[in-house]
Parts: structure tokens; sequence; C-alpha cells
């Protein structure tokens, strides 16, 4: 089968054929319907260097955003149907730490142990033509669009599970969102504060078309630049936001959103790009909080599933070929790419 293969840092990936994956005890081979091509897969053959934080030692298939079919069963798996379409929770910890015990295999006790930390992430991934999964990392769609669905497992799981843990902070009313950054996960983040909360939701990025899409999910927009912080705390009346999600994690970024927080707030910075924050007990607004999350968990997951069923998320898709998942990454990587690119692997 046809495949796409990080093979060597700093290096682009390839397309070869690899030996299609037999599924082992507990496992289900997936068909696959959707691969998301995210930012992260680039930073793993751009960014990381072998030994460095966030490397991921090579050869292995690129995917971590998958959805397909079901096509055969390991050993001692039951209750899945051959043909019933299915989203792919990533990340795979070891499955019997308290963290994996209650569905964050993100946050594993044995991670430093573990021979990957996820499908697409030291495990072969979905950007291919078949995956192979753990059967308990398999959230069904039922009759929703399975192709769609794919970024889901990622640009939605991980602004999801943001957004969760920061609800207490926009419960009642008069509350305020911040989000930085429209790329993919912004967008499906004011998604999912419009349908969660009753917040304003004030969004802000340096491009007018990501700006005009998060308009038209119901967003107040504030551009990028000069005064930024200043006309995000007009909005709210001077009292600052209650609750901000930077998608982008650079220093200019994370200092705007600490310049819009109220009192008793919380700042979430999903964004890995390695801004950092200068702190004080005069500067920082009493009792806010700076937090970050990575990723989400398998219940995040399924309840993600059920917004998209419902509607309430509604992701923007570019669907490629695996003939031209290649040129997904380089327009991805370009700033080319509008919502989330998708490599079909048996269609187009």
């Amino acid at each position: 089968m046809r495949a796409v293969v990080f093979e060597e840092f700093k290096t682009f990936p390839t397309i070869k054929d690899v030996e299609r994956p037999k599924p082992r005890a507990g496992e289900v081979l997936l068909k696959v319907a959707g691969a998301g091509a995210c930012h992260s897969d680039v930073a793993i053959y751009h960014d990381f260097e072998a030994g460095g934080p966030g490397a991921v030692p090579p050869p292995f298939t690129l995917g971590h955003e998958n959805s397909g079919w079901v096509e055969e069963l390991g050993e001692g798996v039951e209750g899945f149907n051959v043909g019933d379409a299915y989203l792919v929770y990533g990340p795979i910890g070891c499955g019997h730490c308290k963290a994996c015990s209650r569905g964050q295999d993100t946050y594993c006790e044995n991670a430093a142990k573990m021979p990957y930390l996820g499908v697409g992430l030291g495990r072969d991934g979905g950007m291919a033509e078949y995956v192979s999964v753990p059967a308990r990392n398999l959230v069904p769609l039922g009759d929703a669009d399975p192709v769609a669905a794919a970024p889901l497992a990622d640009a939605a799981l991980t602004p999801y599970h943001a957004i969760k843990q920061a609800l207490p902070h926009l419960a009642g009313g008069g509350k305020y969102a911040l989000v930085i950054g429209l790329g993919g996960l912004g967008q499906i983040a004011v998604q999912i504060l419009k349908a969660l909360t009753g917040a304003t939701v004030i969004a802000t990025d340096m491009k007018e078309d990501a700006m005009r899409k998060a308009e038209e999910a119901g967003a107040v927009t504030v551009p990028g630049g000069e005064g930024q912080a200043e006309r995000i705390r007009e909005i709210t009346g001077g009292r600052g936001v209650d609750a901000a999600f930077d998608f982008v994690g650079v220093g200019p970024t994370v200092k705007t959103a600490a310049a819009s927080m109220a009192r008793l707030s919380r700042l979430t910075v999903v964004g890995i790009a390695g801004g950092t924050l200068e702190w004080s007990f005069f500067t920082n607004p009493y009792e806010s909080v700076v937090t970050n999350t990575y990723w989400g968990t398998i219940e995040d997951l399924h309840e993600v599933v059920d917004m998209y069923k419902a509607g309430q998320i509604v992701p923007e898709v570019q669907r490629f070929s695996m003939n031209e998942a290649l040129d997904a990454y380089r327009k991805l990587q370009a700033g080319e790419i509008s919502g989330r690119a998708v490599v079909v692997p048996h269609g187009s």
C-alpha cells in the first residue's frame, strides 16, 4: 500500500510502497477514509532535531488525525462490524497508569518508556491506505461523513479540551472569551465557544479572510497589530476577557493575551511555538491563571463527535488524493491551506 513516510529529520516526507499492516491482538485495521495534514506533522519533519524536545525518531508513516472503515479485527476484538466508520483517538499511553485509566493518554505517566507517543507520532499513522489502531481508540461516527470528520481528532479535540477546562470562567452572563489565531483550530474554537457558552467571543488574526470566517461563526473580530490589546479591552468595557485561548503561542501573541485578561480569568496557551511570558505580582491580574493544555481525552473526543453529528462543529476541509498528499504538505507549509487539508487515500 502507499503511505506518506517521515524518514529523516529536516527532510520532506516521501510517498512509498509499504507493507499493509496486520492488526495485532486488541487492534482494528481501518481502511482509511481521511487523514488530516497538520502543522504538527510539519514540525516533526521540518523543525525538530534528533534528541531535541518533541522529536520522535523516524521512520514512520505520518497522520495523527484519522478516520476510516473497519476492515479487519485483531485477536480478541469484538463488538465492531466490518464497514462501520470510526474516528481515531491518536494518543497512545501505557494503558494502566492513572492518567491512561481516565482516558488521558496524552499525560501518560510512563510516556518516557513508551516506544511511541501515538498514531502518527512514532507509530505508523493514517496518511496511508490502511492503519491499525487499538480498538480502545475508536470513536463511532455512525452515518456522519468520515472524511470531513478526520481533522476533529486534533483540530477539534485540542480546542475542545482547552475550552472545557475553562468553562467555569465563562459561566454566567456578561462573559468574554478571546481566541488568538484563526487557523484550523482557532476557527473550530469559535464554533465550540458559541455552542457551549453565552460568552461574547472576540477573535483576532492577521488575515482578513480568517477574521471574516470567524465573524460568520458569531465572533467579534479585532485585527492584529499595534493597539490590539487595547481594542480587545475596549470591547469588554475595560475589564478584560474571562478566558483566552492562544492557538499560536509565539511571544507577541502570548503577550497580547496576557494584556487582555481580567481578574479571576484563565489564559490557556495551546500553540506550541515557544513563546514566553514575563510574570510579576503587580502586572498579573489578581487570581488570573496562565496554563497550557495538550490534545485531550478520549472522553472529550466522544463529545466532539456528538457536537459534529449535531451540526455544532462544521470543519472546513480541503480534500487531496493520495497522489496529491505531498502537495497538501507543501501548501500547508506555504500557508495556502484554508481550514484543514485532508488526504483521501481511496478517492479524491
